[in-house]
């Protein structure tokens, strides 16, 4: 989400010195690579790159040719195939053994709909929506529909620029089957000349809740930072909770407890962690926390404080679900000091929040990344 962001700051900034541009897309992968369908990678004509569509290994090679596409006007799709063992014509020792389909598209300033608008739209608030793509594989040296459509709140954004009412169809069974749906979703279509359409989830970024601002919590305030989550800093005390100490923390909310949960927002995407090293505060925020269903609320300190603050809650006679409570937060990674504990609270914030299962790479059977479907 921080790299959509970086890559429509440089467009916008692309627009202010009349430099054109070009954005290229992973939109599918066979097999093992380093990024993922819907990785992006902003070009400009001059050279000046936003994002990153592999390790560093593909960036040269796309930028020459999101070039040409800026002086042509015309999309183009690129198959990188890394399964060849002479992959030294990128350059370099790829290793990934994946074959990688980049979609690179110039950027109109004067569409309204264009991808980056597009983008732009999706990010606009913290509301789910797809972003439509679609791409050829059997037509791949022909120019491309390319990132069309966006559906969002139960509204298309965008055209097709085609007329064939097949697509449009297409589209509008798979989205009503596939609203639900947390991943992208990448199928071809043989009863449309074998065209790929792929339906991106875009979601609103992590959302943390963080309840106090002692010093123990600002490394993980700038963790929080460099993830691009978005951060809400609470606390009673106005001297601590300050845009001096939280400068990415927005809003900063200074509230006594009974007071401070009616002054949050939240969605699905938001997590709350209790850090305020005050009993009786925590206890007044958790019993408003229990009330919202999130995904996960954190609580640090000693398993016997969490044990504490459940069993005061029961006996005020609230029922209380354990299943997304997490005290003492964070994965075992044998940390010590404030920066080690923010390591280990975002990694087990972020294995939740994606389901996954604790474990080492190297004892994972089949490739990292699940195929998309």
């Amino acid at each position: 989400m921080k790299e959509l962001r970086q890559i429509i700051e440089s467009y916008e900034n692309s627009l202010l010195t009349n430099r054109k541009t070009a954005l290229a897309t992973v939109v599918k992968v066979d097999g093992s690579a380093y990024r993922r369908p819907g990785a992006r990678m902003l070009v400009t004509e001059d050279g000046e790159l936003t994002g990153a569509i592999s390790g560093g290994c593909l960036e040269g090679d796309a930028l020459r040719k999101a070039q040409s596409v800026i002086f042509q006007q015309k999309s183009m799709l690129v198959t990188y195939d890394t399964t060849d063992e002479d992959d030294q014509k990128f350059g370099v020792g790829l290793g990934c053994n994946g074959i990688i389909q980049v979609l690179i598209e110039p950027i109109n300033a004067g569409d309204q709909n264009n991808p980056i608008e597009l983008l732009k739209k999706a990010l606009s608030d913290r509301k789910s929506s797809f972003l439509i793509t679609f791409f050829s594989l059997k037509h791949s040296r022909s120019e491309q529909i390319g990132t069309r459509l966006l559906y969002k709140n139960g509204h298309y954004s965008g055209d097709l620029k085609t007329n064939d009412a097949k697509l449009n169809l297409l589209v509008e069974k798979e989205i009503s089957g596939s609203l639900e749906l947390d991943s992208n979703l990448i199928k071809s279509y043989p009863e449309a000349d074998n065209i790929y359409i792929f339906f991106e989830r875009i979601k609103a970024p992590v959302h943390v809740l963080l309840f106090g601002a002692g010093n123990d919590t600002i490394p993980l305030a700038k963790m929080v930072n460099i993830l691009g989550w978005e951060l809400t800093l609470i606390d009673g005390r106005n001297n601590y909770a300050t845009p001096e100490r939280f400068p990415n923390a927005s809003p900063i909310i200074v509230a006594p407890a009974n007071e401070a949960i009616e002054k949050i927002t939240c969605d699905s995407n938001t997590v709350a962690l209790l850090m305020t090293h005050n009993f009786e505060y925590e206890v007044l925020v958790l019993s408003g926390l229990l009330q919202l269903q999130l995904p996960y609320i954190g609580i640090l300190g000693p398993k016997k404080k969490s044990m504490k603050l459940l069993e005061r809650l029961s006996s005020q006679g609230l029922q209380v679900d354990e299943s997304n409570i997490f005290g003492p937060m964070g994965l075992d990674l044998g940390a010590e000091g404030s920066e080690e504990i923010a390591l280990a609270v975002v990694s087990e914030i972020k294995t939740v929040l994606s389901k996954k299962s604790i474990m080492h790479l190297r004892d994972k059977k089949g490739p990292i990344h699940e195929e998309e479907r």
